[in-house]
């Protein structure tokens, strides 16, 4: 057991996947000997060749195109979208081909595709490269969709994702790269499209995923210095959502707040928002509230402290929902 960063643990949980099982390629731009532009793929194709950690062609399509057609052939893929923002020219192939074919061929015709996609805000970035658009693809029926939040998750999640017949998308926070966490590999590790309880409490649920999952743990522990127990969900799966242990958690406390960096309306945190109202409504003693990115384009670096919720938009989110 030993302290590892959330980007050394999605290193380490590709190599065991192409360690055990010589049909896992990893593919995408400047993947190989540059090993990423945040060096997820350090060293990789050094281990394992060119024929398996393949530097493709600055084309999205091609990559998603490519991939549907090697996992035809029986390989499992992992391709690097490189920003999430870069996505869209492969969104094409992603939702008319990828999500359809296990469907169309009648189960016959697997698609053990991963896609990788680094998401959020908070590095400074430039236009097209601190996007969330996971909601879009949550929407598509055919795919799964799972976001890690920590080091742990992110070691597992992947190999447990590569592992899975149908496509994934893959959504890694990348401000969070760079976070460090013990990973004990004696510890078995939960199923990939469950959620987790990662911190327990009494007064207000909150639910989380990715780069939100280590800001509502702050808020947590600010909230109980302040003598306020807030329970933490990391939802982990976006499609299908796990939402049993947020339907629990709402039924003991008569409270959530939907944490996302993603616009709030037609979004992820507005369909956990909706099932909730629907399903715990007797339970419920205020409203379910969002604390999320508003509803624009993601503005210049300069601004996105602004823009992203922090732990004081947190707080103040519980605040209204005790309010009640």
């Amino acid at each position: 057991m030993s302290p590892i960063t959330m980007a050394k643990a999605l290193n380490n949980g590709l190599r065991a996947a192409m360690e055990r099982d010589p049909k896992v390629l990893v593919m995408g731009e400047d993947v190989g000997k540059l090993g990423g532009v945040f060096r997820i793929t350090d060293g990789l194709q050094k281990d394992f060749g060119e024929e398996r950690v393949l530097d493709t062609p600055l084309a999205e399509s091609g990559i998603i195109g490519t991939a549907v057609g090697l996992a035809i052939r029986g390989y499992r893929p992992v391709c690097e979208i490189q920003f999430d923002g870069f996505v869209f020219p492969g969104f094409d192939q992603i939702v008319s081909q990828l999500a359809k074919l296990r469907f169309r061929s009648q189960g016959r015709v697997p698609m053990p595709v991963v896609v990788r996609i680094p998401f959020g805000g908070g590095i400074g970035a430039v236009e097209h490269h601190s996007e969330s658009p996971e909601s879009l693809f949550a929407h598509v029926a055919g795919l799964k969709v799972v976001a890690c939040g920590n080091p742990v998750d992110a070691y597992w999640m992947i190999q447990q994702a590569i592992e899975c017949d149908d496509p994934v998308i893959f959504f890694e926070p990348k401000r969070r790269y760079w976070e460090k966490a013990e990973l004990d590999l004696t510890v078995a590790p939960p199923p990939l499209f469950r959620s987790r309880v990662l911190r327990a409490g009494s007064a207000v649920t909150l639910a989380c995923y990715g780069p939100m999952v280590r800001t509502c743990l702050d808020a947590a522990e600010a909230a109980h210095a302040d003598g306020t127990e807030l329970e933490v969900i990391d939802l982990r799966t976006l499609s299908p959502l796990d939402l049993a242990p947020v339907y629990e958690s709402v039924r003991r406390t008569g409270r959530l707040v939907v944490v996302s960096e993603a616009p709030s309306e037609v979004s992820v945190a507005a369909e956990v928002a909706a099932k909730v109202q629907q399903d715990c409504f007797y339970s419920l003693e205020a409203p379910v509230l969002r604390v999320t990115g508003f509803d624009t384009p993601y503005p210049p670096s300069k601004c996105e402290d602004d823009y992203l919720p922090d732990l004081d938009r947190v707080l103040d989110g519980v605040d209204r929902s005790l309010a009640w």
